[in-house]
């Protein structure tokens, strides 16, 4: 048997994310795209040291589909440097598509010019690669435009229910054929991957919903977790999942998930790619967790606090921050909200060599008066007394005992 075909498989980088972080003054590019291709470059040292036989990207290079050219530089940097130790696939997203399909695609540069070793997969084909340690076939399914799947059909006679329809049986069979192609691509022995960039059922989403173009297509897991695949490497949904996890008798379908957080959605989540030892009829993966920028949301209770600036500095001073993206959360009363001093809080997060502050944010319990069924200018004092016990769920026997009370001095008793 041929030893295994290592494979790193990795997705949706999104270099040009540049929220939360400033400029870099010694590069001039955001301290937040610098996270971004820091991951690219621990992704490229794993390669390097794991010498690796394939590299599949499966979609999403950039934050959106006009980068600008620095960014472009970058990322084509550290392509090149995946090419240089093995076959490297570029798989198109829906953030690497233009609007306009006689547009070029962010990455189709590399099919310009040419470059060695790179295969930009931007329609439904599958190739057999000759790798270090043999042969594999890939399939590859970029992400389906809803322009394309609907070519064959005359939309303009469909409801948008019949045309819903028609997107998914047209996916399916490009799927299908795509699995005909490569099984005649392929002999017993060679191990076979399908690498898409789409949806698909059962998964469980992340914060990438805040970052969607568009019509987003559903695959119907049925239809990719096959046994004619020996491994099914996804991109487009930001969270690491496995969605055959379990079930021996089928191929891992796994989303490799977003190797950097892009917002607090993210927060708890893991980060990184996953790593293949790939044979015919076994795919022995492992996901390898990055060093993702961290981000810390801090709720900090202050309702009972007298010293609310004291309170939330304690929870400052217990907590990780350095090199974190930090957000507050403060419960206050109106009381407390005016001795909350931000300045010394501000200074205090700065101390902490915090990455950057995300913001303070400060929930104040402002409780809602009730409104009296009529005009308090019509009620007399005891009756005003009256409703005010009972806005303040006074029990009964000491309501009746402060009327009385309140009556006596009313009435100069």
């Amino acid at each position: 048997m041929n030893a295994p075909i290592r494979v790193l498989h990795f997705a949706d980088v999104h270099v040009g994310m540049e929220n939360f972080g400033g400029t870099d003054v010694e590069t001039g590019v955001s301290r937040r795209v610098k996270d971004f291709l820091q991951r690219l470059d621990d992704m490229i040292d794993v390669a390097r040291e794991g010498d690796v036989d394939l590299v599949i990207f499966c979609g999403d290079a950039f934050r959106s589909r006009s980068p600008s050219p620095t960014y472009q530089r970058e990322f084509a940097g550290r392509v090149r440097q995946f090419a240089q130790l093995a076959p490297t696939v570029l798989l198109l997203g829906n953030h690497d598509m233009p609007q306009n399909a006689s547009k070029a695609s962010t990455v189709e540069i590399f099919d310009t010019l040419g470059v060695p070793n790179i295969w930009v997969a931007q329609d439904y084909a599958a190739r057999r690669i000759a790798t270090a340690r043999g042969d594999i076939v890939l399939g590859a399914a970029p992400y389906p435009v809803r322009a394309r799947l609907l070519a064959e059909a005359d939309a303009r006679r469909l409801n948008l229910a019949e045309q819903d329809a028609e997107l998914q049986r047209s996916l399916h069979a490009r799927l299908e054929a795509l699995g005909q192609e490569a099984e005649a691509l392929a002999d017993a022995a060679t191990p076979r991957l399908l690498a898409g960039h789409f949806s698909v059922s059962g998964a469980s989403w992340g914060s990438e919903r805040t970052v969607m173009l568009g019509w987003d297509p559903v695959v119907d897991l049925s239809a990719i977790a096959q046994p004619r695949w020996d491994y099914v490497a996804l991109g487009h949904v930001h969270r690491h999942q496995n969605l055959t996890a379990g079930r021996a008798d089928l191929p891992p379908v796994v989303y490799s998930g977003s190797p950097e957080r892009i917002d607090f959605g993210e927060e708890g989540e893991r980060k990184g790619f996953c790593w293949v030892d790939l044979q015919r009829g076994r795919a022995d993966w492992r996901f390898i967790e990055l060093a993702a920028r961290v981000m810390r949301t801090l709720a900090i209770d202050c309702l009972a606090s007298d010293d609310p600036t004291g309170a939330v500095l304690d929870a400052l001073r217990r907590a990780e921050l350095r090199n974190a993206i930090v957000r507050l959360q403060i419960r206050l009363t109106p009381e407390s909200e005016t001795l909350l001093n931000e300045r010394q809080i501000l200074d205090a997060l700065k101390r902490a060599s915090v990455f950057h502050i995300a913001g303070i944010g400060k929930e104040v319990d402002r409780r809602a008066r009730t409104r009296l069924a009529v005009s308090p200018e019509g009620l007399a004092p005891l009756e005003l007394l009256e409703k005010y016990f009972e806005a303040k769920d006074v029990d009964a026997a000491r309501r009746e005992e402060l009327t009385r009370l309140a009556r006596g001095i009313v009435e100069g008793e």
